[in-house]
């Protein structure tokens, strides 16, 4: 990208503080960023923006090291309820959708917690959303599993959000190509 991704200008603010907004204005109540301890730029606009930031001692090696690492935080500074949920999305979508987000934790029924999925034409896409209760099970993936490996053992609901949504709200920047697209919607 000849930059740091997250950080690229996108509308009046940057990539990373368009996805922090967006879980604000869906509902979310606290917004954990993993950020490795060599971007303190990154980990700068996030406080910024109102996230809390979570710096690992050293790189996270995959997807789920870094939720681990953001679970134990939540668990420790948030003491979440049994009732709680917990949001997952990749930081490069700047179109995350806050209807989307808030769909999802109205269709959260802490009485029957499902990990939900929200779809747009038939697709699955971010973010998705676990009960708290689920967390730990975060810790007992195997090696070659990620979280998708939880999401199929757990039966996942997926929920529609073509009402409210398009398909931009799942699409992610990982090249220079997506990002200048993704910049003129």
């Amino acid at each position: 990208m000849g930059a740091p991704k997250l950080l690229l200008p996108w509308g009046e603010s940057t990539i990373i503080e368009t996805l922090i907004d967006a879980w604000k204005a869906g509902g979310v109540r606290a917004t954990v960023v993993v950020v490795s301890p060599l971007d303190r730029e990154l980990a700068d606009t996030c406080w910024h923006a109102g996230a809390e930031v979570v710096i690992p001692p050293v790189q996270p090696a995959e997807m789920k090291h870094s939720i681990r690492f953001a679970l134990k935080h939540i668990a420790k500074h948030l003491r979440p309820r049994e009732s709680d949920a917990w949001l997952v999305a990749p930081a490069d979508m700047p179109h995350l959708s806050p209807a989307i987000v808030s769909r999802l934790l109205e269709k959260h029924n802490p009485e029957e917690p499902r990990i939900l999925l929200p779809t747009l034409g038939g697709r699955r896409g971010h973010p998705t959303l676990f009960p708290w209760p689920l967390a730990p099970l975060v810790d007992e993936l195997g090696k070659e599993e990620g979280l998708n490996a939880l999401v199929e053992r757990e039966s996942a609901v997926e929920i529609p959000c073509d009402d409210i949504a398009d398909a931009s709200a799942f699409s992610d920047v990982d090249t220079p190509e997506d990002y200048e697209q993704g910049r003129g919607e």
